[in-house]
């Protein structure tokens, strides 16, 4: 069983249990009447700018918003990670903006750099960062950082990283990311469910990704997190007993994989964004310790030798390919 680091993580964790259960039980019936008033407050604010009375702000260049109508991981960072690489490839020159979450809150827009502290803009920006050579630029609102970043980068479309109920950004095209394996839990909206909107909203968004089935992930590489530049096989990997730890989304997905490849884990789970210390991943053993990409970011500076990220690469279907290529021509998004 995993080790639960700090009361939220645990309670977080023992929430998702009830909201994953195919019925509601006890603690999400208690819950309902609040999930009832978000709904009502999700309606009235969809409904606002639908008809005008919030306005929404058009960019000069093409936006695409990809998010998720559920809370926790979903596969939403790999895929942004392969769309910006994909949209590279077609000529475009895109930028990202993100939240950052697990940073500061960022009132005035931030642009990331390579020495950018993961405390100040949060750990996904910084992998986004690392991994598509994308300007990235976070902020709290959505418009203000999109702004900034054309304002900073000659950048021609806009990847707005999970951005789907960010309405005050007009956008071009929508993608949502939908867990393959958990899907919509009981069907409630928050607190009693999983959900930010109803499964309904899934209608009126351009493409609908299924992580495990239109959009896949395959792990073949180790990295060293403080020497990037050393790689192992996985398959080289000796198969021992190992620490892993994860703080993410859905950390059972990640302790999951491990497992499948042979490996006797011992699982530590920390909350989704957690700022790591080095006692968190030191313990009394000289056992190989592996985690995510995304809590490598936050560790590079303490690790050392028995400190390895699993490389995550991503890779969607044939006929997930056609179905954004057709939204990319309906849309009249050039290049494509």
């Amino acid at each position: 069983m995993p080790n639960f680091i700090g009361c939220n993580s645990a309670m977080r964790a023992r929430l998702e249990d009830h909201w994953y259960q195919k019925k509601y039980t006890w603690l999400t019936l208690m819950l309902l009447p609040f999930s009832w008033l978000f709904r009502g407050v999700v309606a009235m604010r969809a409904f606002f700018y639908r008809v005008g009375i919030f306005r929404r702000v058009t960019l000069p260049v093409p936006v695409i918003v990809v998010g998720n109508i559920t809370t926790g991981g979903t596969g939403k960072t790999p895929f942004v990670i392969w769309l910006a690489a994909w949209l590279q490839v077609q000529g475009f020159r895109p930028g990202i903006v993100s939240r950052g979450v697990g940073g500061k809150q960022q009132r005035l827009p931030r642009q990331v750099s390579a020495t950018s502290a993961v405390a100040e803009v949060g750990d996904e920006a910084v992998l986004l960062l690392q991994r598509t050579g994308c300007p990235v630029v976070v902020g709290v609102d959505r418009v203000a950082a999109a702004q900034f970043l054309l304002m900073q980068n000659a950048c021609d479309i806009i990847i707005s990283d999970d951005g789907l109920q960010h309405y005050r950004l007009q956008r071009t095209l929508e993608i949502a990311i939908v867990d393959g394996v958990r899907h919509f839990g009981n069907g409630g909206l928050l607190p009693a469910g999983p959900l930010r909107e109803p499964i309904k909203r899934l209608r009126h968004v351009d493409v609908v990704i299924e992580s495990g089935r239109d959009f896949m992930l395959s792990a073949e590489t180790l990295v060293s997190v403080c020497q990037p530049s050393t790689r192992l096989a996985l398959a080289d990997f000796p198969r021992s007993m190992i620490h892993a730890v994860a703080g993410i989304g859905h950390p059972a997905r990640f302790f999951q994989v491990l497992q499948r490849e042979g490996f006797d884990v011992m699982s530590h789970v920390f909350p989704d964004h957690y700022l790591y210390r080095r006692p968190d991943i030191y313990f009394n053993d000289d056992l190989p310790v592996l985690m995510t990409e995304k809590d490598a970011v936050k560790c590079r500076q303490f690790a050392d030798r028995r400190h390895w990220y699993l490389l995550v690469e991503g890779h969607v279907s044939a006929l997930a390919l056609k179905k954004i290529i057709l939204s990319f021509k309906i849309k009249e998004i050039s290049h494509v």
